[in-house]
């Protein structure tokens, strides 16, 4: 523990502004360069910070990104939570849908940070994936296959169907790149609601 801070005593509004600029400044590094190719001291002069300074509120780069990637997973996975037994099938997927194409748009570097990461065998969480994410992933699709027996909505596989939306909504902000290179001056966030919805209520809508 850093000298100056014991149990009892709680960071300083200084710690905690530095804290957040280093996270802050680290998402930009993690999300452009990779964990590979990221550095403390790219990461320390983001952030406005001598190396040391860094060093004295995260040990190594590896704790800096097992905290940003900590929050973050619990971040990914609150639009999911939110998902009502008791709403109208339908639109509780497809308000999902939107939450999730609206943390494309306004989180892109978390879910570049978060794309890494899993691209590359998911070693830092992997254990978070196996339980939080699996545990909650199989609650929701229990629920999906529940209005799937009762016909409220379409037979489909509930896992891949959330596979898809999450490789459909997240391509906006991972491959935002490409994205824009076609689209050209056309905001990408201004088509993709009303597409995706077309698409997923024509799927899912009983038969």
């Amino acid at each position: 523990m850093p000298p100056d801070r014991t149990p009892d005593r709680p960071p300083t509004r200084i710690q905690q502004k530095n804290r957040a600029a280093i996270l802050e400044a680290a998402l930009d590094v993690f999300s452009a360069q990779g964990f590979r190719g990221a550095t403390v001291d790219q990461i320390a002069t983001a952030a406005g910070l001598s190396k040391p300074n860094l060093l004295y509120y995260f040990p190594s780069k590896e704790a800096i990104h097992n905290a940003l990637l900590t929050g973050l997973l619990d971040l990914w996975l609150d639009p999911l939570r939110t998902l009502d037994p008791d709403g109208p099938p339908l639109e509780e997927i497809l308000a999902y849908i939107r939450r999730k194409l609206e943390m494309s748009r306004d989180y892109p570097r978390e879910s570049r940070l978060f794309a890494n990461e899993i691209v590359q065998g998911a070693p830092r969480i992997h254990d978070m994936l196996s339980h939080d994410l699996k545990s909650l992933v199989d609650q929701k699709a229990a629920v999906i296959q529940g209005w799937i027996d009762d016909g409220k909505i379409a037979r489909v596989h509930p896992y891949h169907l959330m596979f898809s939306i999450w490789s459909l909504t997240q391509h906006y902000a991972d491959f935002d790149v490409q994205v824009r290179a076609v689209l050209g001056n056309e905001d990408p966030f201004d088509g993709a609601p009303d597409f995706i919805d077309t698409l997923y209520r024509r799927l899912l809508s009983p038969g």
